[in-house]
């Protein structure tokens, strides 16, 4: 069973993340192994531009999102 989490958008159902521990996208400064992890989810997932797109639009500043951390994702934006 796939969930949909309705503010984020159809897209969720595809994503590789539905079966993976949550933990692992919103690992501690210091983790950079669960960071690794959460990434290599990311580079299997077939909805991975969808889901970075979103975490930009909504300046999502937490976790790892379409394979960017959140440092990452400040630097695409220039801030």
């Amino acid at each position: 069973m796939s969930l949909e989490v309705p503010e984020l958008g159809a897209w969720t159902r595809r994503a590789a993340c539905t079966s993976a521990d949550p933990e692992v996208f919103y690992p501690a400064r210091s983790d950079t192994g669960n960071a690794l992890a959460a990434k290599a989810i990311c580079a299997t997932c077939p909805v991975v531009d969808e889901c970075l797109q979103w975490a930009l639009d909504h300046d999502e500043i937490y976790g790892v999102w379409g394979g960017l951390s959140e440092h990452e994702r400040r630097e695409l934006r220039g801030s």
